[in-house]
């Protein structure tokens, strides 16, 4: 995907001699959680709207407050995970975009981003969610793939969406198929199934062994 293509520039960037009142106005009209800051054309960082509205308008200018100005952007080429990582990482609904000379060209906007993410086969195609977890030393993205694979699905995408403890929580979208040998085989594999399906065989035996244990100890 060419994220080119989504490159805006209906915004001017922030000079640093913009004045507080101007920023409020500006931040009033576009609803965005940082706009750009440049000095001279070259880019500075960007500014948070929370941090402006914490400025009184009589204040003096964006120079003032350099100090709250964030040095975050992406450049033109990154592809358009990368791009959406920055996103998250940095809590924003506006990017500043840098050419390969390092000079502000533009910004993505966050909604682009996520209906790109919208259109990829692990949201897109009709499949299964499975959410599985292991010691992060021991697990791997070819031993998952091979796990999948030897169950004839097709893994459209994985990612790991927790880390607590050196566990690592692994989120995969799967292809429709009989899930109950794919969940039999990663608990083969050491592990752990942390969502529920409708019909786990193997949960199903393992309540039905409990049941009968306990109707034999009460006897």
């Amino acid at each position: 995907m060419q994220t080119i293509n989504y490159i805006l520039k209906d915004i001017e960037p922030f000079e640093l001699s913009v004045e507080v009142l101007e920023m409020k106005e500006t931040f009033e009209m576009f609803p965005f959680s940082h706009l750009p800051v440049v000095d001279e054309k070259l880019f500075y960082g960007a500014i948070a709207h929370e941090e402006v509205e914490m400025m009184r308008p009589d204040e003096q200018k964006l120079n003032e407050f350099k100090h709250q100005i964030q040095p975050f952007y992406v450049t033109e080429n990154m592809n358009w995970f990368e791009v959406l990582q920055n996103f998250a990482t940095h809590n924003t609904n506006l990017m500043p975009i840098l050419n390969s000379e390092k000079e502000y060209i533009g910004y993505y906007e966050l909604d682009d981003f996520l209906n790109l993410f919208k259109c990829t086969p692990f949201l897109h195609e009709e499949g299964v969610i499975l959410v599985v977890s292991k010691n992060i030393k021991d697990y791997s993205f070819s031993e998952i793939s091979q796990i999948v694979e030897s169950n004839n699905a097709t893994l459209f995408g994985a990612f790991v969406s927790m880390i607590d403890n050196d566990v690592a929580q692994i989120t995969l979208k799967l292809s429709l198929h009989d899930i109950n040998n794919t969940l039999h085989s990663f608990r083969r594999y050491n592990y752990e199934i942390l969502n529920e399906f409708e019909k786990d065989k193997y949960l199903e035996e393992l309540n039905d062994r409990s049941n009968y244990l306990q109707k034999y100890l009460n006897i």
